[in-house]
């Protein structure tokens, strides 16, 4: 009777120590799926958060740069709003056209009277919805989206209204 006694308690023994073990397997598992969905969140809203911050940043040192009298404003294009940055380059005048169109912001550099337009531009970064508009020497600058925000620019130049 005692060894069967003996034997029971082994294999209670045994069968403790698999299903703490499987407990602790199923545990592990876990962490790690609701580690990688966390993961997983925080990286898509860190990219959001990115994306909308370099379009605005993108945009606002853009102005900094070509902030001269008269030399910035606003114009329509095909249906798009587009920031007008003018610039002097010897007996020359240039403009760098910034706007948002098809999911992405745009830039494109030219002589002003090359008749490039929308649609002749650079990539410059995928991104939610970017709208600007001008107030009285103020551009404001909106990003849409989860990880949108909008900025207001006092401008040197006072700016100009749509044309």
């Amino acid at each position: 009777m005692r060894g069967q006694e003996n034997q029971r308690g082994r294999l209670t023994g045994v069968l403790f120590t698999i299903l703490l073990f499987l407990v602790f397997v199923l545990c592990a598992l876990f962490s790690v799926l609701i580690g990688g969905k966390v993961y997983e969140n925080i990286n898509a809203r860190a990219e959001d958060t990115y994306r909308g911050d370099v379009a605005l940043s993108y945009i606002a040192n853009k102005v900094r740069q070509g902030d001269e009298a008269g030399r910035v404003f606003l114009s329509e294009d095909k249906g798009v709003t587009v920031l007008k940055l003018e610039q002097s380059i010897g007996d020359s005048v240039y403009v760098t056209d910034i706007y948002y169109q098809d999911g992405r912001l745009w830039e494109l550099f030219t002589d002003a009277q090359s008749g490039l337009s929308v649609g002749d531009g650079n990539e410059i970064l995928e991104c939610s919805e970017v709208s600007m508009e001008m107030r009285v020497g103020l551009l404001h600058i909106k990003t849409e989206g989860k990880g949108g925000g909008d900025l207001w620019l006092s401008l040197r130049s006072g700016g100009k209204a749509h044309e």
